[in-house]
């Protein structure tokens, strides 16, 4: 299980992930933060970029918070790396 560090940005225009920020890949989100509508949206985002299923990714920590722990739980950090740097995205700016 790898877990990653996420900073969503809520009510965005065009959600998907971005880059990274401050350690952090960030994800923006189409969903406003009412009643866990940007967390459900987040799983759906991470899923899609991981190609793995929604029921693969555990949202953590932070419910509540724009910034927030996530757990990928089939995949190691060699196909997570991989991933990220297909999304153009270096592996080496997130924080562990």
């Amino acid at each position: 299980m790898i877990q990653l560090t996420i900073r969503v940005v809520p009510r965005a225009s065009k959600p998907g992930i971005s880059g990274t920020r401050g350690g952090a890949l960030l994800v923006r989100l189409q969903s406003a933060p009412v009643e866990g509508a940007a967390n459900e949206e987040l799983i759906h985002v991470i899923a899609k970029a991981f190609g793995v299923t929604k029921r693969d990714v555990a949202l953590v920590s932070g419910q509540h918070s724009k910034v927030k722990r996530v757990a990928i739980a089939t995949l190691d950090r060699h196909h997570i790396d991989n991933a990220l740097r297909l999304l153009g995205i270096d592996p080496q700016h997130l924080s562990s």
